[in-house]
């Protein structure tokens, strides 16, 4: 299967990350220099091949509006076992952290939360195999490159993965603001994985119960709650906070 890598800096982590890539394509009225230069050069290096096209070309194969005039053929990124997902903090001789997701439909937002992933240290996402959307090439956009670094992990039930985790001494926290606990009072510097829900719709039913904790984030204006990356940002930072203090004391 082959998936399309939309724009500049996503085709250059690609690159970097050395995803197996057939082709790249370019519009001919890119500019060569800056990105795109370090793109041609990493494609020489690697003998991907490089095919100067008329942007309409690319708008008909692209998926997104910003492509920038750059699109790559690459194999569709491929999803990690559980297991896998749970042997990467012990090779790295870090704490757990991971983010399950539940019911995420939106490529903008499980795109953003892929790029607060990286940047916070996340060892990978945990996402439902139904009613959750894929790693399309939208996600990898919004992500600005970042999936290429996140690994993630798709499951057939989440309520029994959870309780998979728990049994692995993991904390699982979820979000939500009907949470009985702010997210500030939680310790998380045990392993943890923080449970993100759905637009709209937040986490279900079925996984609040199997939570450890419901947490939530005070709010003080007149709207009711956030985002859904950005309240994944909010909680992963006061993980990486408390974390990096914990070090230092």
């Amino acid at each position: 299967m082959e998936n399309t890598i939309e724009g500049r800096n996503p085709v250059l982590e690609a690159l970097r990350a050395e995803r197996p890539i057939r082709k790249i394509m370019l519009s001919k009225s890119v500019e060569r220099h800056g990105v795109i230069a370090e793109i041609l050069h990493l494609a020489g290096t690697r003998g991907i091949p490089v095919e100067y096209v008329e942007k309409a070309a690319i708008d008909r194969l692209a998926q997104s509006v910003s492509h920038q005039g750059v699109i790559a053929l690459a194999a569709a990124k491929a999803f990690v076992s559980l297991d896998e997902l749970l042997e990467i903090p012990g090779s790295k001789g870090e704490t757990p952290l991971f983010i399950i997701l539940d019911g995420m439909e939106d490529p903008h937002n499980l795109g953003a939360i892929l790029r607060t992933a990286d940047a916070s240290g996340v060892h990978g996402l945990i996402i439902r195999e139904k009613r959750e959307v894929g790693l399309t090439a939208a996600v990898e956009k919004a992500s600005a490159g970042a999936l290429e670094y996140v690994p993630v992990a798709k499951v057939t039930n989440l309520t029994r993965t959870i309780e998979y985790l728990k049994g692995k001494n993991i904390w699982i926290i979820g979000v939500d603001q009907a949470g009985d606990t702010n997210y500030s009072r939680i310790d998380y510097k045990p392993a943890t994985a923080i449970v993100i829900g759905g637009e709209g719709q937040g986490l279900s039913a079925l996984v609040k119960k199997a939570c450890d904790f419901l947490a939530f984030i005070p709010m003080r204006g007149r709207v009711s709650s956030l985002n859904a990356s950005v309240a994944a940002g909010v909680a992963l930072f006061e993980v990486v906070r408390q974390r990096e203090a914990a070090k230092d004391s």
